[in-house]
C-alpha cells in the first residue's frame, strides 16, 4: 500500500464499504434462521390450539313473521298437463292471496355485565433445537342478559320464539378447547355443542337456553390451550377481565391497555374494566356483530420472547459495518507506527473473521444459550484477530492495542445487546467516541505522505520545535 497516509485512509475507508457485502450476507442468513424459527413457533403452536380469540358470549333470539302475500303461479290445461295459453299464445297466470310464516333476522343481544376470571399456566414444547411457549386457561365467566328489551326492536308482525333462544360463544379453534366446560343457568346446567360458522377462522359453541327471560344469571366454566397470545372482546354492556398467568413477559396489547397490572419475575396480574361506551357495539341488534367485536374492539395478553437470541443476532449484525471499521482504523493507526503498512488482502482477512462473528454467534446460541455463545464466539474473534496481527501484520507490543480495542468493543457490543432500550444510546456515544479518538490520534498526521526529517512522531506527541541553526563563529 502507498506510504501517503491520506491515500491509505482512503483505501482503508473503501475497505470497509467492501465489508458490507459479507455483513449483508450473514444478516441475511440471520433473518432465514429467525423465519425457520418464526415458522416452527407458528406450526407447534398451531397445534396446541393457536392464537385464541374470545367473543361473547351473545342470546340469540329467532323472529317469525306470519304475512300474507299474493303469488303467482301457473295455470295447468287439465287436457294437456301443460301450461295453459290465451288466444295469442301467451302463458296464462293466476293470483291467490295466502298466509305464510317466515323467518326473520334474529335478535342478538349482548350482555349487561361480563365478568370473566382466568388463570393462565405456561410450559414449553420442544421441536428439533426450538423451544415453543403455549399455554393452558381456565376462565370462569358471570354474565346475564337484558333479554326483555328484545321487543324493542321488533318490526311489524315479528314474533320472538323464546323457547328457541340459544347462547353461542366464539373462539379462535374448536380443537382449542380442552378441560371442563360447563354453563350453568341459575344453578341449571345446559347441554352445550359445537357451533357450526361460515368463518373457517372462528368456532365456537352453543346452549340452547329455553326461555331466557326466566333466567337471571348465567355462568361459564371453559377451559382451552393455545400458543402466542389470548385476547377477548369486550361484549358487555360493562366487561371486566381479570387475568393471572405465570409468564413473566406479558406483552399487553389491542384496544385496551389494563387499567391495573403486577408484573414479577413469577408471573402477572392484569385487571381490564371496559364500560360500554369505549366501545361501538349496539347492545341489542338484528345483525351479528362478532366480526366488529373481535376486529375491532379485542384486546390481551401476548406471550413476549424479550430480546431472544435471534432478534439479539440481528441487531448485532447490523453494528458489524460499525466494528469492522472501529478494527480496521484501530490497525491502520497502530500500523502508522511500523515500517511495513497492512495489505488490503490482510485487512480483508480480519473484516470476514469479525463477519463469521455474527453467524458463529447466532449457531451457539441455538445450542448453548446467548451468553455463552457469545461469549464463546467473541474470544474466539478476539483470540484469532490478536493472533493475525501479532504474527502476520508483525504489530510487536502494539498488538496489545489491538486486543485491547477489541476485547472493548465486544464487551460494549453486549451491553447494547442485553439492553434494548439504550441500544441507539449506546451505539452513539461508541461512534462519537470512535472519531473523537481518531481525530485526536490523527491531528499530527502528515496526510500528504511529504517527506519528513527527523524522528515519526507518536500518535500522542506533539511536533517537536525546530531548533534554529547556531550560525558559525565569524572568522
Amino acid at each position: 500500500m502507498h506510504r501517503s497516509a491520506g491515500l491509505r485512509f482512503i483505501i482503508v475507508g473503501l475497505l470497509v464499504l467492501l465489508m458490507t457485502i459479507p455483513v449483508f450476507f450473514v444478516g441475511a442468513i440471520i433473518d432465514s434462521r429467525a423465519d425457520y424459527n418464526r415458522q416452527t413457533i407458528s406450526s407447534v403452536g398451531h397445534e396446541w390450539g393457536g392464537a385464541q380469540k374470545l367473543s361473547g358470549p351473545v342470546l340469540i333470539i329467532p323472529v317469525e313473521e306470519t304475512v300474507t302475500v299474493r303469488e303467482k303461479s301457473e295455470v295447468i290445461d287439465p287436457l294437456t298437463g301443460e301450461q295453459k295459453l290465451d288466444a295469442k299464445d301467451r302463458p296464462v297466470f293466476q293470483f291467490k292471496t295466502v298466509t305464510k310464516t317466515l323467518r326473520r333476522a334474529p335478535v342478538y343481544i349482548l350482555p349487561d355485565k361480563l365478568d370473566i376470571e382466568i388463570e393462565k399456566t405456561t410450559q414449553e414444547r420442544s421441536r428439533g433445537i426450538f423451544t415453543v411457549p403455549v399455554y393452558t386457561s381456565k376462565s370462569d365467566m358471570a354474565f346475564d342478559f337484558p333479554a326483555e328489551d328484545a321487543e324493542n326492536v321488533l318490526r311489524g308482525e315479528e314474533v320472538l320464539l323464546w323457547d328457541k333462544a340459544e347462547l353461542r360463544i366464539n373462539v379462535s379453534s374448536n380443537r382449542a378447547l380442552r378441560g371442563e366446560t360447563r354453563l350453568l343457568a341459575d344453578g341449571r346446567s345446559l347441554a352445550m355443542e359445537p357451533a357450526a360458522s361460515d368463518n373457517r377462522w372462528v368456532g365456537g359453541v352453543r346452549a340452547a337456553t329455553g326461555d331466557p327471560r326466566a333466567i337471571k344469571a348465567y355462568t361459564l366454566k371453559l377451559g382451552f390451550n393455545g400458543a402466542e397470545a389470548v385476547s377477548f372482546a369486550p361484549v358487555g354492556r360493562e366487561t371486566r377481565v381479570v387475568m393471572r398467568s405465570d409468564w413473566p413477559h406479558p406483552e399487553f396489547q389491542g384496544a385496551f391497555l389494563p387499567d391495573t397490572r403486577e408484573i414479577t419475575e413469577t408471573g402477572f396480574t392484569a385487571e381490564w374494566v371496559i364500560p360500554h361506551l369505549a366501545r361501538a357495539l349496539p347492545q341489542i341488534s338484528r345483525e351479528d356483530q362478532d366480526e366488529l367485536a373481535r376486529n375491532e374492539t379485542s384486546f390481551g395478553v401476548g406471550l413476549y420472547r424479550p430480546n431472544d437470541f435471534y432478534q439479539k443476532a440481528y441487531r448485532a449484525a447490523r453494528y458489524g459495518v460499525l466494528f469492522i471499521g472501529l478494527t480496521f482504523l484501530t490497525i491502520y493507526l497502530v500500523e502508522g507506527q511500523t515500517k511495513r503498512p497492512t495489505h488490503p488482502v490482510q485487512y480483508i482477512l480480519i473484516g470476514l473473521a469479525q463477519s463469521t462473528f455474527f453467524l458463529l454467534m447466532l449457531a451457539l446460541s441455538e445450542q448453548v444459550g446467548f451468553a455463552l455463545a457469545y461469549l464463546i464466539a467473541g474470544s474466539a474473534t478476539v483470540g484469532l484477530v490478536t493472533a493475525f496481527a501479532a504474527t502476520a501484520l508483525k504489530l510487536g507490543k502494539r498488538t496489545l492495542v489491538v486486543a485491547v480495542l477489541l476485547a472493548v468493543l465486544y464487551g460494549v457490543l453486549y451491553l447494547i445487546l442485553r439492553s434494548a432500550d439504550y441500544a441507539l444510546l449506546a451505539g452513539s456515544i461508541l461512534l462519537f467516541a470512535a472519531i473523537a479518538g481518531t481525530m485526536f490520534a490523527t491531528r499530527n498526521e502528515n496526510w500528504y505522505g511529504e517527506p519528513r526529517e527527523g524522528p515519526r512522531r507518536g500518535w500522542f506527541r506533539r511536533a517537536e520545535p525546530k531548533t534554529p541553526d547556531t550560525p558559525a563563529p565569524a572568522g
